[in-house]
């Protein structure tokens, strides 16, 4: 039985997710599990289906040079922790990287180096639940979509702005995952020819010039060039460069700090002219902006919104997105990948009943 059920979502799993979720009664009482993988942590949490985390868990990730093995035991041992305290009927696994259009392997992650790793069928078979796995972008922004910042929006999209950037979309209800599954990879967008030299490979990526690595990038640059205009931050920093980070630079503009809010004005600036393209070739009615930089609130939607006006196509001749921050925050992976596995938690609990039942009719038997 347990080899059998990665085959059985393989086929539904595409069925499911082209049609909005509708919740019934009986899908209301089942508690799902969601797993968001970052560069450094993994998070887990119980949600029920108004999106409330009733439980959560946090272990550290093993480096990108450890096996898959090593971290998908953090993930199933994260998953069983919360089992021992709540009944749980599917799992939903938001990784950074490229998902195939099953939803069953990671293509590639480059956090964790993960090659064609068949993710799914590894955690399900220990597990023996039903297993999702998302990107972790599309993962977010159904969260907002379904308990945040983008309800009740036709068309809209979510733009992530962490290490780097990564982004979503949904229309009609349906997230947009492309015809090979890998669609949103927003951040490498080309804005800069021959500009900043990328990870991925290619130079003037639109993540070298609106993420949380640029923020510090350029903080620490000023503050090792020994730019009077850098001395408070530095000051924050004790001294040391290398303990410039990204808190560290917000709360500095949060109290009126000029160079940390020219900053952020500067990236806002590269936000909107990002934002401006992808309006022009999604015309959403809503951008979210989510990720740990997008905590910063006004210090990087205000510019981002100018940004925005002056950039789009067409200005002053067509309607104008709205440009809001998330409302989740850290929580959005993992809510949304938990919500994104519901739909199989009544299935397995049928399956499951029917199991009971079978036992109870034959005793001893097959």
């Amino acid at each position: 039985m347990t080899e059998r059920r990665p085959s059985l979502l393989g086929r539904t799993l595409r069925d499911e997710s082209a049609r909005p979720l509708r919740v019934s009664p009986l899908t209301a009482q089942l508690l799902t599990v969601g797993v968001d993988i970052g560069g450094t942590k993994v998070a887990a949490g119980v949600v029920t289906h108004e999106g409330e985390v009733l439980d959560q868990v946090r272990r550290e990730t093993p480096d990108r040079s450890k096996s898959p093995q090593v971290v998908e035991d953090t993930i199933v041992g994260a998953v069983l922790d919360l089992a021992e305290r709540h009944e749980i009927h599917a799992v939903g696994i938001g990784a950074a990287g490229f998902i195939d259009a099953e939803r069953a392997n990671v293509l590639f992650s480059p956090h964790l180096s993960w090659r064609n790793e068949p993710l799914r069928e590894a955690i399900s078979s220990r597990l023996r639940l039903p297993v999702v796995v998302e990107n972790d972008a599309n993962a977010a922004v159904w969260a907002e979509w379904r308990f945040g910042a983008g309800r009740g929006e036709s068309h809209l999209v979510c733009v992530n702005l962490g290490t780097g950037i990564g982004g979503a979309m949904i229309v009609n209800g349906t997230l947009q995952r492309g015809r090979f599954g890998v669609a949103g990879e927003f951040g490498h967008m080309q804005v800069v020819p021959d500009g900043r030299r990328c990870e991925c490979g290619n130079r003037g990526c639109w993540e070298q010039y609106a993420s949380g690595n640029v923020l510090v990038r350029e903080a620490r640059e000023m503050a090792a060039a020994n730019s009077p205009v850098a001395h408070p931050i530095l000051e924050r920093a004790g001294g040391d460069v290398s303990a410039i980070t990204g808190p560290l630079i917000t709360a500095a503009a949060r109290d009126g700090d000029p160079a940390a809010r020219e900053l952020f004005e500067e990236i806002g600036q590269w936000l909107g002219v990002g934002i401006a393209n992808l309006a022009a070739a999604f015309d959403p009615g809503t951008f979210v902006i989510g990720g740990g930089l997008s905590e910063a609130g006004d210090l990087l939607i205000g510019p981002a919104r100018d940004s925005f006006s002056r950039s789009l196509t067409g200005r002053r001749f067509r309607p104008e997105a709205r440009v809001v921050q998330a409302q989740l925050g850290n929580t959005a992976g993992l809510v949304g990948a938990a919500d994104l596995a519901r739909p199989f938690a009544r299935r397995f609990r049928r399956a499951r009943a029917r199991a009971r039942d079978r036992r109870a009719r034959h005793p001893g038997g097959l």
